[in-house]
């Protein structure tokens, strides 16, 4: 399976390393444009976000950052398959690629039951769903469009790693150690995007930082997704009740000073990612912009070095 120009095109604009930055959903589209500009400005080459049905809309926050950028990538991490029909996905996903080239790519994912049980949707047969869903996608593209736009999915496991490597660019992970990120290459091969999350704190005392990291872990240690997956790589029950262990907790967040955490994200890169997302785990969008200003000039000379 070649590499296609798409995925060779896509690591080229995105870099080393982006942000993932669900702090600004619910932030004013003001503040939401200005801290697209100042990340942006920090050298950083992409800004994700995810998409919770009901609470935001992925394309058009995208669209939003893009006008108020030039250069920077956005990321859907990603567009609910719950959120819409598969058609429209497409229909927005091309209008994004054909009006700012190279500057989107669309992550795809199935969401998690207990979120989804709550829209009044059953959440059943996730990888099904996905399968159906990437096939109306396809249905509805009736001519290519005027430029590719690179899709990867939301993938933890290996058969939904194994549907990213075979029907899209790659995969989007969250809420994963470098271990995975690892496992994630093995299953994708080299030809495909692997884009893992990573949660940071700018914290060096222990307490402090598992404290903030907890209230980050907390809510995800809710979602048998992100249990069953973590247990794959050796956690136990014990390290994945209520908020974690610190054994848990401390391969999830990557906490310390600039140097420690630059470490986690190159263990990434070594591992096999293409492009790494940092997620400042900080009280307002105030504070996460702090901690990725100081980060920038230790963080962005990392290389990839991998492969």
């Amino acid at each position: 399976m070649a590499v296609s120009e798409t995925v060779t095109e896509t690591r080229r604009a995105l870099g080393p390393v982006g942000v993932w930055l669900g702090a600004l959903q619910g932030e004013p589209a003001e503040t939401q444009r200005s801290a697209a500009r100042r990340i942006e400005a920090l050298g950083y080459g992409s800004i994700f976000e995810g998409e919770i049905v009901g609470r935001n809309d992925v394309f058009a926050q995208e669209a939003a950052w893009l006008c108020a950028t030039s250069r920077i990538v956005t990321g859907a991490g990603i567009a609910n398959i719950w959120a819409r029909h598969p058609a429209t996905a497409q229909a927005a996903a091309v209008a994004l690629g054909d009006a700012w080239p190279r500057r989107f790519v669309l992550g795809v994912g199935v969401s998690h039951g207990p979120v989804i049980d709550k829209t009044g949707m059953t959440y059943d047969q996730p990888l099904k769903r996905m399968r159906e869903y990437l096939d109306g996608m396809d249905r509805a593209t009736v001519a290519p469009p005027p430029r590719p736009v690179p899709r990867v999915l939301a993938a933890l496991r290996r058969r939904m790693l194994e549907l990213a490597r075979d029907r899209t660019d790659g995969a989007h992970s969250y809420f994963v150690p470098p271990e995975h990120t690892a496992d994630a290459r093995q299953i994708l091969g080299p030809d495909r995007l692997l884009i893992p999350e990573q949660a940071i704190c700018l914290e060096t005392d222990p307490a402090a930082a598992r404290a903030t990291a907890r209230e980050h872990t907390s809510f995800y240690l809710r979602l048998p997704n992100y249990v069953n997956n973590l247990k794959r790589f050796g956690f136990t029950d014990e390290d994945v009740a209520g908020a974690g262990s610190d054994r848990l907790v401390d391969a999830i967040v990557a906490w310390g000073d600039p140097a420690t955490i630059a470490t986690r994200v190159r263990a990434h890169h070594d591992a096999g990612a293409d492009h790494v997302l940092i997620q400042p785990l900080a009280k307002d969008i105030r504070g996460a912009l702090r901690g990725l200003e100081e980060l920038a000039g230790v963080l962005l000379p990392v290389s990839p070095g991998r492969r």
